[in-house]
């Protein structure tokens, strides 16, 4: 068994849970809730050391997913992160960066970079995402709660490939081929709207196509 680095365990997660209970409608906890158990099962594969941080970081993803627009962009406002240019046309992605702002002052024992990075980035993917962040960002797409088309489709390229039985390195290379798919499905969902899409999920989805097309010579 991984011993735990991380400052909270079993019982914090579980008084963290019943927090966020109170914050959330019962469809909006019940999403959370298989992030978190999706989350779990992604860990495991990839890195279980970061399974403690990787459920808090569930917990707290979708925290402010519910406030309406004008309290989102006060929270940026206050915090000195206004919107960037178009973003304020992509509301979608605002909760990402106010959940992340909350966590210091409202869930100190959880603010650690782990925790606070996978939060912010779980909505947009970013240049650099580090594995923890990868991992929540699937996470949340792929969660049995979803029964959207292109989540459905997602979740059975991933697990109908079995990745349990991969070695390690073919398990990195499907994860990334699964977060290019997951942006390609989320840009072309966003055109077909006529949305903005963000500039970081552009980036997140470029840089990957690269590392494929360096490491694994397709064209």
């Amino acid at each position: 068994m991984n011993q735990n680095k991380y400052p909270f365990g079993e019982s914090e997660i579980t008084a963290l849970r019943e927090s966020v209970i109170g914050l959330m409608s019962p469809k909006r906890y019940h999403h959370t809730a298989a992030v978190e158990d999706m989350v779990i099962r992604l860990a495991s594969l990839y890195c279980p050391g970061e399974i403690p941080a990787l459920r808090a970081a569930a917990l707290l993803h979708d925290i402010t997913k519910e406030y309406d627009i004008p309290t989102q962009m006060l929270l940026l406002t206050e915090a000195g992160v206004p919107p960037y240019a178009g973003e304020e046309f992509s509301h979608k992605t605002f909760h990402a960066r106010t959940a992340a702002l909350l966590i210091p002052d409202n869930y100190p024992a959880f603010n650690c970079e782990t925790v606070v990075s996978a939060v912010r980035w779980h909505t947009t993917g970013r240049k650099g995402m580090t594995l923890t962040e990868k991992l929540l960002y699937l996470a949340d797409y792929i969660d049995e709660s979803r029964l959207f088309p292109d989540c459905v489709r997602l979740r059975s390229f991933f697990w109908d490939a079995h990745p349990e039985r991969m070695t390690e390195e073919d398990r990195r290379i499907h994860l990334r081929r699964t977060l290019i798919m997951s942006f390609d499905m989320t840009m072309r969902a966003l055109l077909s709207e006529g949305a903005v899409i963000s500039p970081d999920t552009a980036l997140a989805r470029n840089e990957l196509v690269l590392e494929e097309l360096t490491e694994c010579g397709t064209n």
